[in-house]
């Protein structure tokens, strides 16, 4: 049993709503959820002239592989009505595989880790909710570690749980 977590958010229509329904998809299409973290607000990254993002972190129990996930991934999306634009674009629901087990994968379209956790607040504080002791397989640190020295000063609230 392969143990994936991935990180859903979105700044488009109901984000609640969104996460909720995200959270079904994963659920159905990938796998049991084993946990998740609470709901967090932040301000958009890399493109700050837009609404705020809702985020989550899900932690999954799979029997698919990391490409079969990423795959399965974008048809939720797809499903859910992402239009895909320019790079930090507004949209209604992004579904990011953060680990895959302790796995370090690096093909075409599938980079596990994903490669910006340390830059992100927004990735790092649900994900320390989690599993605060979990070491990083590449940067060899913590989770508590990587948020300690996160250099991303956007603001994140958490909302609420589910």
């Amino acid at each position: 049993m392969n143990k994936v977590y991935v990180l859903t958010g979105g700044n488009i229509g109901d984000r609640f709503v969104n996460l909720t329904t995200a959270q079904k998809y994963l659920e159905e299409e990938i796998g049991k959820i084993e946990k998740s973290s609470s709901i967090y607000e932040t301000a958009a990254w890399g493109n700050n002239d837009q609404p705020d993002f809702y985020n989550q972190v899900h932690i999954l129990k799979t029997t698919l592989s990391a490409d079969k996930i990423m795959k399965v991934i974008l048809k939720i999306e797809e499903k859910m009505g992402r239009v895909r634009t320019t790079k930090n674009a507004a949209r209604i629901i992004d579904i990011d595989i953060l680990f895959f087990n302790k796995e370090i994968i690096n093909e075409p379209g599938l980079i596990i880790p994903h490669a910006e956790i340390a830059n992100r607040r927004f990735v790092l504080e649900p994900l320390n909710e989690l599993s605060p002791n979990m070491i990083h397989p590449i940067l060899n640190e913590s989770i508590s570690g990587l948020l300690a020295t996160c250099g991303d000063t956007l603001k994140v609230s958490k909302v609420s749980a589910l």
